[in-house]
């Protein structure tokens, strides 16, 4: 019973139709899901990821009207997205500055090639290069030439005061492993431990920055509201569930989103942490090849759909 991976980040959006413009036309992402919060039905929740929706591959936001985010520690800080190799690297360099976004030179991440930048809202971004080895599935429709298309969510770095109640949580009751440290003055006050989920490497890793002159951050558009890992199967995740249950950590208890269970828990800084099942994924409800292109409803919301679309405003 291991956890393999980062399955998913959720931030948050202020401005909907700006954001599907700009993670679906100029990230070329596939949005694979357009549906609502499922505990705040007003707000759209939008899922873009690789051709097929592949679990580790989906970058989502909430719809809300936020003010901006306050950055600081307790928080998730960084997202990062793969590309296959320095030339795409290149290739987003040209891209990203072409549609006036500042872009990072080339540079290295605890030995990777990798680029920042940040979205209109100012959501802290990464492109890394993961060497090309990790399948992901080609968006056919994307305006990105499939060589140069995001892969997949790459390391994921959170921002805490202090590692060590952290660390317990992560070692001790999910399972991850610390296996190494680097300081990035572009990223983080502090060092950055590097803690390996499951197999490890470019879409297994979290990454814990120690900032305990931070002030503490506030919630809101631009900012991240949780990470998801990865756990495989229905049956992995009633385990889980009996785990956390046995350890009496607390958590939500099991949770069923329709397109993947779902259990939450908060690490000691109170950062949103979810265990996500692979199964059964985004073509639950609609064929795979038009996912995303219609308003979609988990089956508990659709006798309120006319009601929902009233509520929400044309992407």
């Amino acid at each position: 019973m291991k956890l393999t991976g980062i399955h998913h980040v959720t931030a948050i959006s202020a401005d909907a139709p700006g954001n599907r413009r700009f993670y679906a036309e100029v990230l070329g992402m596939r949005l694979v899901k357009k549906t609502v919060n499922q505990d705040d039905t007003s707000a759209y929740h939008l899922f873009y990821a690789d051709g097929a929706g592949s679990p580790g591959s989906d970058l989502t936001f909430f719809d809300w009207p936020a003010a901006p985010a306050r950055r600081g520690t307790h928080s998730i800080s960084r997202t990062s997205l793969r590309v296959a190799n320095e030339a795409s690297l290149e290739w987003w360099r040209e891209r990203l500055t072409k549609g006036g976004i500042t872009v990072s030179p080339i540079r290295a991440i605890n030995g990777r090639s990798a680029v920042d930048f940040e979205d209109p809202e100012g959501q802290r971004l990464t492109l890394i290069a993961d060497g090309g080895d990790i399948p992901f599935v080609v968006w056919e429709k994307s305006p990105v030439p499939a060589e140069h298309q995001i892969r997949g969510l790459g390391p994921v770095t959170i921002s805490v005061p202090k590692l060590d109640r952290t660390e317990v949580v992560l070692t001790q009751l999910l399972g991850l492993e610390r296996i190494s440290s680097y300081r990035d003055a572009d990223h983080a006050t502090g060092e950055i431990h590097v803690f390996k989920i499951g197999e490890g490497g470019p879409a297994a890793e979290l990454h814990v920055a120690v900032e305990p002159d931070l002030a503490q951050a506030r919630e809101g558009a631009g900012g991240v509201h949780h990470l998801a890992l990865r756990t495989p199967s229905f049956a992995d995740y009633d385990a889980w569930a009996e785990k956390l249950k046995a350890a009496g950590y607390p958590n939500s208890g099991k949770v069923d989103r329709f397109y993947f269970r779902s259990l939450y828990l908060r690490e000691p800084n109170g950062i949103l942490i979810e265990i996500a099942t692979d199964e059964p994924g985004f073509s639950a409800d609609e064929p795979a090849e038009t996912m995303g292109e219609k308003l979609a409803l988990p089956p508990f919301l659709e006798p309120r759909r006319a009601q929902i679309e009233a509520g929400l405003k044309p992407l």
